[in-house]
């Protein structure tokens, strides 16, 4: 039984990593987005948004340094709603329609098929901060390092949303606009752009959106860890908050309710 696990886990981790490789465009895609921001819109708002000397920084920082997590979250919650969109294709006319139906739990299935998205990530976020690097955002050495099991827990996080999305949406046509309803509000929402004490003083119903937002809970655990610190709380709003939406994924992801809906537009 644990080699066919195994087996399972091994098979779809693969077969996504090697679509993420034949779709060249969608690698390059994920890099346009945040260099665009941070070469473009980071320069542009340099001298209006430098920021003072807070943690996890310890002198005053260009407001391009500070975007870099961000950006970070950033390719981390396209990609995430990537898988999810994928994810619909898949369960209506591809493997997961098979997967979901197999013997093996549901709950292992969109656990592998959630790993392999993080998978397909972290080649995308180190791709990026090579360029961050390049451009002259150079974190502490063992920050780079440090900072791979954050980008691992937040992309488990935001991987989890976008399988919760996935399972509300039926119809592939549909999920475009779902989308821009998820990202759009969580990335905007959050710290990736703006402090939380900037917020605060420009209107403190948005500081308080931000701070429950999980997604700057991620950003800032990414944060803290390229500056090898820890944000304990960020870190378990993170690590919770995956928990809880991967959850209520596996309870949406009745393969019955699916294989139910299938039937019913094969007979229609």
């Amino acid at each position: 039984m644990s080699a066919l696990w195994l087996r399972c886990f091994a098979g779809i981790v693969t077969r996504e990593f090697l679509r993420f490789l034949r779709q060249r465009s969608r690698f390059f895609a994920s890099l346009v987005r945040p260099v665009v921001w941070l070469v473009i819109f980071a320069t542009g708002f340099r001298a209006v948004l430098g920021l003072s000397r807070i943690p996890p920084y310890q002198t005053y920082v260009l407001y391009e340094e500070y975007i870099v997590p961000g950006l970070v979250g950033l390719i981390l919650l396209f990609n995430a709603m990537q898988t999810a969109l994928s994810m619909v294709f898949d369960r209506e006319m591809g493997s997961m329609k098979v997967l979901l139906v197999s013997p093996l739990p549901r709950w292992y299935l969109l656990t592998c098929r959630l790993l392999s998205g993080v998978v397909v990530g972290l080649p995308q976020v180190y791709a990026f901060l090579a360029f961050a690097w390049l451009w002259g955002i150079r974190p502490p050495i063992a920050g780079l390092l440090y900072v791979a099991p954050a980008v691992v827990l937040a992309g488990l996080m935001l991987g989890a949303i976008g399988l919760l999305v996935s399972s509300m949406v039926e119809q592939l046509e549909n999920f475009a606009g779902v989308m821009n309803f998820v990202i759009f509000p969580m990335f905007f929402a959050s710290t990736a752009l703006y402090p939380l004490w900037r917020l605060s003083d420009a209107d403190p119903v948005l500081a308080a959106v931000a701070w429950l937002n999980p997604f700057s809970h991620g950003v800032e655990l990414i944060r803290f860890a390229l500056y090898e610190q820890l944000d304990t709380l960020s870190l378990g709003v993170t690590a919770a908050t995956a928990i809880v939406v991967m959850a209520l994924a596996v309870w949406r992801y009745d393969s019955g309710r699916f294989l139910r809906l299938q039937l019913a537009g094969g007979a229609a």
